[in-house]
């Protein structure tokens, strides 16, 4: 018996796309996830879903959609804003599931700002399918160096 995996089970990461450096806490039981920050600022961070994601029945948790949620939704605070922040309402609809092996993408976009609260829409897909539409109310922090290689 082995434990290698067949080559027919292995997984290629979508082009443009980089394991995110996730090593401590919660973001390293949820992972490995990986993102990819594109020419324009946008960004979109995916995982594939593993054993370790998926309820009794071989879909993708949705538990473990929500927490992708989070943190594909909030990054773009990061990213536009420059901000470190802490979620403080995450509303999400669920519209269809993944399955074991199938490969999640996510994004969000600002769309309102009052002091330091930042309004975000966003949503979580596989392939064509839209897995999850939601919206978050983030609190910035304060300020976190730009990302490298990300244009403001």
């Amino acid at each position: 018996m082995t434990d290698d995996l067949l080559e027919e089970s292995t997984f290629v990461l979508p082009e443009g796309y980089q394991q995110m450096n996730w090593h401590r806490g919660f973001g390293r039981q949820m992972g490995p996830l990986y993102e990819k920050i594109n020419d324009d600022g946008s960004y979109v961070r995916g995982f594939i879903v593993e054993e370790h994601h998926v309820n009794g029945m071989g879909n993708c948790h949705g538990g473990m959609l929500m927490a992708f949620a989070d943190v594909a939704f909030g990054h773009v605070i990061s990213i536009q804003a420059h901000k470190y922040w802490v979620t403080v309402r995450l509303l999400t609809d669920f519209l269809s599931g993944a399955k074991l092996g199938e490969w999640v993408e996510g994004t969000g976009e600002i769309i309102g700002v009052e002091d330091d609260f930042y309004t975000v829409q966003g949503r979580i897909w596989c392939g064509e399918r839209t897995l999850l539409t939601g919206s978050a109310v983030f609190k910035a922090l304060g300020d976190r160096p730009a990302l490298e290689g990300v244009k403001a």
